[in-house]
């Protein structure tokens, strides 16, 4: 990994609003009163994290580079790109705390000090976990902070099926020096969104199912962990209730914690975030935004939107439907949700890794 000094790419109104030619903002379906639009370019947009200070740093899985976006005169288009790292191993995930920015790898997570007063001379990282399973293959890793102040970070199984001991097929937690490391919760295939219910403080995440069961099974999955340590099946039982035909002779599904909804298979779902702003209409207040990667390898395309998940008033998920699409035209997708993560207006920021953009969603009604 080599920090370097590199140049801000300037982004004017104009320039940015046309971010990427395919770009196609006219094709997305919104509720009435929302808006889109492009908030800034930045090649393979994955993970968001938005800092104190307000500058928003974006994760990236294939080109090894991290980026912080700045919106210089706060009219809610960026108009400054700075890459601040590159040459790092899938840096997909990332969170901030204390005005450091934490950066995941494959094998471990990086903490880079004081990176809001070092954006144009990035300083060198300090190695805050090591030897994390460092397969490529659901290797992507996603981190956050929890209400705890512990990090999370999530290890997916390196394949489609298979039994693979700790830490695969797990989430864990750790102090912010990566001690104390404990795992919060098992059988998990390949989670890349997590966050927790404003109220109660629990944990709910995304998993991916396994795939060549056909079209339609299983779902992929949105679940709450209730009890530390639980396992939600991977690599025996899936979304609750499919019994795997090469693993899971001798178990039973009552055995595992099941979904908290089951969403579509092949979804790909991924980034996740409680709506707890004030600009959306009230109905959104504490509800659950999943944004959908979208399929690969199914006959016919699905996901490639964002999704509404509604919330009980014990916790519970009571539906699950579409709140924004369109990124899919046919057969063909121009563009790929991955992330989502709140500004302090209430808008919502959105990164899109297949049109390499962050959008930005508003609400004037």
């Amino acid at each position: 990994m080599r920090s370097l000094l590199v140049v801000s790419i300037l982004i004017s109104g104009v320039a940015c609003s046309n971010a990427q030619s395919d770009v196609k903002l006219d094709k997305l379906n919104l509720p009435d009163g929302f808006e889109i639009a492009v908030y800034a370019k930045v090649p393979d947009a994955r993970s968001l994290r938005l800092s104190d200070d307000g500058v928003l740093y974006v994760g990236n899985r294939r080109s090894g580079s991290v980026y912080a976006v700045i919106d210089e005169d706060h009219d809610f288009v960026a108009d400054t790109v700075v890459r601040i790292a590159d040459g790092l191993i899938m840096p997909n995930g990332i969170a901030y705390r204390n005005g450091s920015l934490f950066v995941a790898e494959s094998h471990r997570v990086l903490r880079f000090d004081n990176i809001g007063d070092r954006l144009y001379d990035p300083p060198s990282p300090v190695v805050v976990v090591d030897g994390l399973p460092g397969e490529r293959l659901h290797g992507w890793r996603y981190i956050d902070f929890g209400p705890d102040d512990r990090l999370y970070v999530a290890v997916g199984a390196p394949c489609n099926v298979c039994v693979r001991p700790d830490p695969y097929g797990t989430i864990i937690s750790m102090t912010p020096d990566g001690s104390d490391r404990k795992i919060v919760a098992r059988g998990v295939r390949n989670s890349v969104g997590f966050t927790w219910h404003p109220t109660s403080g629990v944990l709910w995440f995304t998993d991916n199912g396994r795939d060549n069961l056909g079209d339609d099974v299983p779902e992929d999955e949105l679940n709450r962990l209730t009890e530390q340590g639980a396992h939600f099946g991977f690599p025996y039982i899936h979304a609750g209730h499919v019994v795997d035909p090469e693993l899971g002779l001798g178990h039973d599904a009552s055995d595992y914690a099941a979904p908290a909804i089951r969403l579509g298979a092949h979804v790909a779902p991924l980034g996740i975030e409680f709506y707890t702003g004030n600009q959306f209409p009230s109905q959104f207040r504490k509800q659950l935004i999943i944004a959908e990667h979208g399929s690969w390898n199914r006959s016919t395309k699905v996901g490639y939107r964002l999704s509404l998940v509604t919330i009980g008033e014990h916790g519970e998920a009571n539906s699950y439907e579409t709140f924004i699409d369109g990124w899919l035209q046919g057969s063909e997708a121009w563009g790929r949700p991955v992330d989502l993560e709140m500004m302090p207006d209430g808008s919502l920021l959105v990164s899109d890794d297949h049109a390499g953009v962050v959008y930005r969603i508003s609400y004037s009604g």
